[in-house]
């Protein structure tokens, strides 16, 4: 039996770009579950069937309605969001028992009740990461090759799903475009960890394709498209080529969905000062700038003290201000609340921390990874209200730029990084904007 379509993407684009867009909404019809084929085929149809609203075991309820939030006023109202990191590109550290049971993993790591709870914690937007080989391109829709060899295809219904969740929670959807062929940065959260080998060959063609097929596909569904995470731009082979990649990006979204969606580009490890006067109205419009912030990922950062954290935090505010007042728009997309590495794998699977001293030899230890990391049972009082402060100086960050994005929702085992766990513990508020301590970084 056919639904209704979960929301109703033709008032958001007319003609035939809006008739590209409506396929996939119009199509969600009750029956099985989501189709995963555990296997590394890319025969996966460009719009997909059976993809069900309800739960996955269970087939849809012919009463399942959409509420289509109100459109967002970028860059006057603040985001305010969590990524749903590990999720469709798995990260060890997150999800370190997951591999194996991907289809599994699929279907019940974020669930429909995690939309609902991330609603209700006053939260605005998701953040959902997505790597090359989930978007089932075929031959139709590029002149490059359409093989995802090694990886596991499979996950484009159950983001179809996530999608409708969203809406259904009146959440807006940034759609992260995680991990490139060839790998834009050699961490593994780009799907390959070792050389950075995006640049090479017909990868970035490759990937603008895959953008246009997103936008395509997607583009009723999701409020802003993040061109490419965490690219290079340090090393020669992507910093010589990042900048024509985002303009050429932008371009294939205009082009295919006209202004319906925001571009999200990133500041490719330069700093945001390196992006002055880049696609800047009037060659340009609706334009963000992500910016990351983490500061565990070099012996001087892990050095830090606790008050130190918070005094490194406050002045990332006054730059990224300064750049949004004159540049693009500015979101601090992934920060957290950890200030240590103790995380497990953390910095790559099977890889130890600097923090204990288990990264490598010759090294400064810091301590044991023992009530830093891991579960908040083992946290001190006087640790959670360092990282109640410290949540505060980083929100404070986005509350003054265009917003934040929190990484992430939730971790199978290391409580610091997980929004989910800070609101059970109590550092991270239930209203976003309430604060203990409202001149943090005065």
């Amino acid at each position: 039996m056919l639904l209704r379509p979960v929301f109703t993407c033709w008032l958001l684009l007319g003609g035939s770009i809006a008739a590209r867009q409506c396929r996939l909404v119009t199509q969600l019809i009750a029956g099985n579950s989501p189709q995963a084929p555990f296997n590394n085929s890319t025969n996966v149809p460009s719009t997909p069937t059976n993809v069900s609203t309800s739960q996955p075991s269970q087939a849809a309820s012919p009463n399942v309605t959409g509420t289509d939030p109100s459109p967002f006023n970028y860059g006057k109202d603040i985001i305010r969001g969590v990524n749903l990191g590990g999720w469709f590109v798995l990260e060890p550290w997150i999800t370190p028992t997951r591999p194996r049971c991907l289809q599994n993993h699929w279907d019940t790591w974020i669930t429909q009740d995690d939309f609902a709870a991330i609603k209700a914690a006053g939260l605005n937007h998701v953040r959902m990461q997505v790597g090359y080989w989930s978007i089932p391109i075929t031959s139709a829709d590029t002149n490059y090759t359409t093989s995802v060899s090694p990886y596991i295809a499979g996950a484009w219904p159950y983001l179809l799903r996530a999608l409708n969740w969203a809406k259904n929670n009146s959440l807006h959807v940034i759609l992260d475009l995680h991990g490139a062929p060839g790998s834009q940065n050699g961490f593994d959260n780009s799907g390959q960890r070792g050389a950075a080998n995006w640049g090479e060959g017909s990868n970035v063609n490759r990937t603008l394709d895959i953008i246009r097929f997103i936008t395509e596909n997607l583009g009723g569904m999701i409020d802003v498209l993040e061109l490419l995470n965490e690219p290079v731009g340090y090393t020669p082979n992507i910093g010589s080529i990042i900048g024509q990649y985002w303009q050429d990006g932008y371009q294939v979204v205009r082009q295919t969905a006209g202004s319906a969606i925001e571009v999200m580009i990133g500041d490719a490890f330069l700093g945001v000062q390196n992006w002055e006067h880049f696609l800047l109205y009037p060659q340009a419009q609706g334009v963000f700038m992500d910016f990351h912030e983490y500061q565990i990922f070099n012996y001087d950062q892990i050095d830090l003290s606790l008050d130190e954290h918070l005094n490194y935090s406050c002045p990332v505010a006054d730059t990224l201000t300064s750049y949004a007042n004159s540049n693009l728009f500015t979101i601090i997309g992934e920060w957290s609340n950890a200030v240590t590495d103790c995380a497990t794998w953390v910095n790559g699977r099977g890889v130890g921390a600097r923090w204990d001293g288990s990264l490598q030899p010759n090294q400064p230890v810091f301590g044991s990874c023992d009530g830093w990391s891991g579960d908040m049972s083992t946290f001190s009082d006087d640790y959670k209200t360092f990282l109640r402060k410290y949540w505060e100086s980083q929100v404070e960050i986005g509350e003054n730029i265009q917003g934040w994005v929190f990484w992430t929702w939730k971790t199978e085992s290391a409580d610091d990084w997980s929004y989910q766990k800070g609101l059970e513990g109590g550092w991270i508020p239930q209203d976003p904007t309430d604060r203990m301590y409202p001149n943090i970084c005065s």
